[in-house]
C-alpha cells in the first residue's frame, strides 16, 4: 500500500491527477513529507530526470549515475569508490537510508536549506515520530510500524527505479543525438507484472509509456499500451531472480558496443 500510494503521489506531482484540488494538495504534501520525499525536492529532481532521461552527463540528478567505460578508466580512486557504492546492491537494499533519508532529505537540505526547507521538515517529523513511538509504544511497535514497512517499500521502490533504466538492452544516447521519444522507448523498460502487482505498484511497470507522457494517469497506462501499436514492443524486465541478477551486474555503458556491461567485463576488455 505504501508503494501504491507513493506512485499515486508521484502522478499527482506530475500533474496527471487531481489537478487544482486543495484537498489533494494537503493530503499529497503531507504524505510526501512523511514518506521522506519532500514535494519540492522530489518534483525538481524527478522532473529533471524526465527531461534528461539516461543522458550520461546528467545521469546523477534524480537517478543513478552512469559512467562510460572510458570515464571509468580515467576516473580517480575516490570517484570509483563513490560510483561503486552508489550502484552497489546494498545501496538498493538499504534504500530507506541511502536514498530517502540521506539523498532526498539530508543531502538536499544541506545543499540549499532555504530552497529545500521541506527536506528538513521531513527529517524533523520522521525523527519526532520515531522518538514518540520509542517512548510511548516501544521498539517492537516502532519496528513494525516504521522501520520494517519503510525499509521494504524503499528497497522495492528503489530497485524498480534502478531496473527500469539499467537493464539488458537499454540504449543510452549521446547528448547531441538525444531525443525524448527514443529515451522513453529505448531507455525505459516495461516491468511485466500480473494484475495484483500492477495494482499494488499503480502500473509503474508501464514505465516506457510514463516517460513518453507523464501526464497519462497511472490507471490509463494499460489502455494506452493496448491501443497504441508503437508502445507494444518494449524491452521487458521482470522480478525473476535471473533478471534481477542481470540488472544488478550492469554497471558501465560501453558506447562502442552500445550496451551496459559489468565491471569485470569492462576490465577484461581493456586488459586490466
Amino acid at each position: 500500500m505504501f508503494v501504491r500510494m507513493f506512485v499515486i503521489y508521484h502522478d499527482y506531482l506530475h500533474g496527471a491527477i487531481l489537478k487544482g484540488s486543495p484537498t489533494a494538495r494537503v493530503i499529497m504534501h503531507v504524505f510526501g513529507t512523511l514518506a521522506l520525499t519532500p514535494p519540492r525536492v522530489w518534483k525538481h529532481s524527478h522532473n529533471f530526470h524526465h527531461r534528461h532521461n539516461m543522458q550520461i552527463e546528467t545521469s546523477s540528478v534524480g537517478s543513478f549515475p552512469v559512467y562510460t567505460v572510458e570515464m571509468w578508466r580515467q576516473s580517480s580512486f575516490w570517484s570509483r569508490v563513490g560510483y561503486r557504492l552508489t550502484r552497489h546492491p546494498l545501496a538498493i537494499l538499504l534504500g530507506y537510508v541511502t536514498v530517502f533519508v540521506y539523498e532526498m532529505c539530508i543531502g538536499s537540505f544541506l545543499a540549499d536549506p532555504r530552497k529545500n526547507w521541506d527536506a528538513g521538515l521531513a527529517l524533523l517529523l520522521h525523527g519526532v515520530i520515531i522518538t514518540l513511538l520509542w517512548i510511548f509504544a516501544g521498539p517492537t511497535v516502532l519496528l513494525f510500524t516504521v522501520f520494517l514497512p519503510y525499509t521494504l517499500a524503499a528497497t522495492f521502490g528503489v530497485y524498480l527505479f534502478y531496473s527500469q533504466h539499467n537493464f539488458e538492452g537499454v540504449y543510452i544516447q549521446p547528448t547531441e543525438e538525444w531525443t525524448h521519444a527514443r529515451a522513453s522507448l529505448k531507455s525505459s523498460s516495461f516491468m511485466k507484472f500480473g494484475p495484483i502487482m500492477n495494482w499494488f505498484t499503480a502500473n509503474i511497470g508501464y514505465h516506457h509509456i510514463h516517460h513518453l507522457n507523464p501526464m497519462i494517469p497511472f490507471y490509463r497506462l494499460p489502455e494506452a499500451m493496448k491501443h497504441t501499436p508503437e508502445l507494444q514492443n518494449p524491452i521487458v524486465t521482470t522480478l525473476r531472480p535471473s533478471s534481477v541478477l542481470k540488472c544488478l551486474r550492469l554497471k558501465l555503458w560501453d558506447p562502442d558496443n552500445r550496451r551496459m556491461v559489468s565491471f569485470k567485463a569492462a576490465a577484461e576488455a581493456s586488459g586490466v
